[in-house]
């Protein structure tokens, strides 16, 4: 597990030349208070889980033992020496890191069946490779017994999404559906064609020992040829989904391709490996969340990754792939957030809190005017809609570093769905939420509320549009927003006046209002809900 502290040392963040400001602690004593809070709770929930862990292993050796009283005696020793190592166990684990636990691993969940969703781990590059061959092998198995050739894939469709209250995110459910190949018998010829085997009828139950893996994996890649309909458009829907199966081998010949080098590639490096056949992007990067549903892995551990995105500045430092990282240290326009998350390590800082924010704009007015160093915070944005990289490694570091995340978006529906992606996930990759998500983040601003008790100018309250007043109401039909009464509210508000606002007009009152005033009292006040 890599190191994290929430100490600086000698080595981190050393900037004499900047102070606090003159007002800091009293600033920072009601964001104090909420991580004193949040680590309680995260405690408690912590012991509750072990001890729900305890009963259940005292209530198997129970069972166990029998009605024998000597057995009995001899049972509850045993169960005693049990209890107290779970109880050391449990110590340890604590103290060697945060990691999420997934739905199967909490005990106090009562509102889904572990059984009933599919959630993906963390696996080793030979794991994911052995993954992708067990794949690739029933693949040839079917096509050389001439059974059709139907791949099963995790349904990731809006039907089978399940919000988790007691965890407060998205999970994918246990619906699958089916791609099937078009033309099998075609497709046995064309295999037989390429020399690929040969045999009689009565050799093809032992044919599949003749294959090597590597030989599998790359007739994979031969079966978007197989049918040249499959690379046009075209209105049959059996045609279609021989397409949609063919993308899907293509993308795991490939996968295995850059996981046997041991390299990383992005998605648009994968696209244009074939172009011809994948035609939009977007086809193949679906195809990317299918394959980590199917192998059981995180979309990372595919070595395919987004360009970089997010970025970072403040006060955090870490180790990236052997090379040390002081985010206070990296000009004005910080540390782009690097795409491989897993080759982070040594996690540092002495911040108080992490300061989540939708515009690169806002960021850049907080970098420039050093915000970090007067008020200590990590400040941290995606421009935007989140990209997988800066949703992972938020989760990564406030689990490490156990402080509270205020969030500060834009005053209208969409700056509400980018905290929700932040917070309990996106619909599209509900499979990976356990490592994408970070839970009860603080809404610090610009909420509609703040309209009116800032003096918001008029010429900066924009009209919404239907589309943004739509929005906003299918938003209060969410869980996670019905289960909040102040963020309902402040829908409300939103959707009653029909006023939304960015947080960019806040500099109405000065370039620096949000640095220098805004952000200040809200903190001191815990204006945050």
């Amino acid at each position: 597990m890599p190191k994290s502290s929430s100490k600086s040392s000698s080595k981190v963040m050393d900037n004499a030349k900047y102070k606090l400001a003159d007002n800091a602690n009293e600033v920072l004593s009601a964001v104090r208070s909420l991580r004193n809070d949040m680590i309680r709770k995260a405690e408690e929930a912590e012991r509750h889980e072990s001890n729900l862990e305890l009963a259940a292993s005292a209530s198997a050796a129970a069972s166990a033992a029998g009605s024998d009283d000597a057995s009995y005696n001899d049972d509850e020793d045993a169960l005693s020496s049990a209890v107290g190592a779970a109880a050391t166990s449990t110590v340890v684990a604590a103290a060697s890191g945060n990691k999420k636990r997934r739905v199967a691993e909490v005990k106090s969940i009562k509102s889904v069946d572990s059984s009933e969703i599919v959630e993906v781990a963390e696996m080793s590059t030979t794991e994911v490779l052995e993954g992708i061959e067990s794949v690739a092998v029933k693949i040839m198995h079917q096509v050389l017994a001439k059974q059709g050739f139907t791949l099963e894939i995790p349904s990731r469709a809006a039907s089978n999404q399940i919000y988790v209250p007691e965890l407060d995110r998205i999970v994918l459910g246990k619906k699958r559906g089916s791609r099937s190949f078009l033309n099998v018998s075609s497709l046995w010829t064309v295999l037989a064609g390429l020399s690929c085997v040969s045999l009689s009828r009565g050799q093809k139950a032992d044919v599949i020992s003749s294959f090597s893996l590597k030989n599998i994996i790359s007739k994979l890649s031969l079966l978007y040829v197989f049918l040249p309909c499959i690379t046009q458009p075209t209105l049959t829907k059996q045609v279609k989904e021989s397409r949609k199966s063919a993308v899907t081998t293509r993308v795991l010949q490939l996968l295995h391709s850059v996981l046997m080098k041991r390299i990383h590639i992005t998605k648009r490096d994968l696209f244009y490996t074939d172009v011809k056949l994948f035609v939009d992007q977007a086809e193949s990067d679906g195809v990317l969340d299918d394959v980590a549903t199917m192998v059981g892995c995180t979309r990372s551990n595919l070595h395919v990754v987004a360009s970089d995105k997010g970025l970072v500045v403040g006060r955090i430092s870490f180790v990236e792939d052997g090379d040390f990282i002081d985010c206070t240290k990296m000009g004005v326009g910080g540390k782009a957030i690097p795409p491989y998350i897993d080759k982070i390590e040594d996690v540092r800082s002495d911040a108080e809190f992490v300061l989540l924010v939708e515009k690169e704009a806002a960021y850049m007015r907080m970098a420039e005017d050093r915000f970090y160093h007067k008020y200590p915070c990590i400040i941290i944005t995606a421009k935007g809609q989140p990209d997988v990289a800066t949703r992972m490694f938020l989760s990564r570091i406030t689990s490490e570093l156990k402080i509270p995340v205020l969030g500060l978006v834009d005053s209208d529906p969409y700056g509400l769905k980018i905290l929700s992606v932040y917070m309990s996930g996106s619909k599209n990759m509900s499979y990976d939420s356990a490592s994408l998500t970070t839970p009860d983040i603080k809404w610090l601003g610009l909420r509609p509320s703040d309209l009116n008790k800032y003096d918001l100018p008029d010429q900066c309250r924009l009209d919404m549009t239907e589309n943004d007043i739509k929005t906003g109401k299918e938003l209060m039909q969410e869980e996670f927003i019905q289960k909040n009464p102040k963020w309902m509210k402040e829908l409300q508000i939103m959707v009653k006046t029909k006023k939304k606002a960015e947080i960019q007009a806040l500099s109405s009152f000065g370039f620096q209002y949000v640095t220098e005033v805004y952000l200040p009292r809200k903190i001191a006040q815990g204006d945050w809900i």
